[in-house]
């Protein structure tokens, strides 16, 4: 009589290799929140995620700051996430904008997941993994890990001026706070965007000028 092995479901997900999906934002390293949604529905096409509400809003303020919740569940198992409206340094923001709290929200949603496995070795030692501004190199995690990785060539590479004109466009259009959209990215200007991480922010503004439209 054959026996039915019992898996389980969060080995396979914290075994999945996220390293070629970390970003960087400001002095910390995120998962893509894209990538980590993917791989969670080819996992489990069931899965669902639930944006918690608060007197009818997906965010509470309290004293301590504004707060977001994500519940997600994988094979029947839900486990929920609380995360605060961070600012790209990690501090809490006072009077925190829509596309704060969206941020914050994605963010909840990535650590949600990686309570049932995919990604977790990214928030080993605290909360993210941590960067030294004043090192030209930063830590990425390997197999629950940190190794030391060298930025590349193209990351250096600034973005061309055609891309530069675009993109100004793009914020002046869609009414966008310059300096919030820096912050988010972890830029200091717009003129600091690396060419590897245009195409990101032209979408962003993209989407924004679609639901402004």
């Amino acid at each position: 009589m054959s026996q039915v092995k019992n898996t389980n479901y969060f080995a396979e997900l914290a075994a999945v290799n996220v390293n070629d999906h970390i970003e960087k934002k400001g002095q910390f390293n995120y998962l893509s929140w894209p990538f980590a949604v993917s791989k969670l529905r080819m996992f489990d096409e069931t899965a669902t995620w639930e944006v918690k509400r608060f007197d009818n809003l997906p965010y509470q303020t309290t004293d301590c700051g504004t707060f977001v919740e994500v519940a997600v569940t994988v094979k029947g198992v839900t486990l929920s996430q609380i995360h605060p409206v961070l600012d790209s340094q990690n501090k809490t923001i006072p009077v925190p904008s829509a596309f704060q709290i969206n941020t914050s929200i994605q963010r909840c949603l990535v650590k949600a997941i990686a309570l049932h496995g995919l990604g977790i070795g990214v928030y080993a030692g605290e909360d993210l993994p941590h960067v030294d501004a004043g090192s030209e190199n930063y830590s990425k995690p390997v197999n629950n890990q940190v190794r030391t990785i060298k930025p590349t060539a193209e990351n250096e590479t600034p973005l061309t001026a055609n891309q530069l004109r675009y993109i100004k466009k793009l914020v002046a259009e869609t009414g966008t706070d310059e300096m919030q959209l820096l912050g988010f990215f972890g830029f200091e200007n717009l003129e600091a965007i690396p060419k590897s991480q245009v195409n990101r922010v032209i979408s962003t503004l993209e989407a924004n000028r679609k639901e402004a439209a």
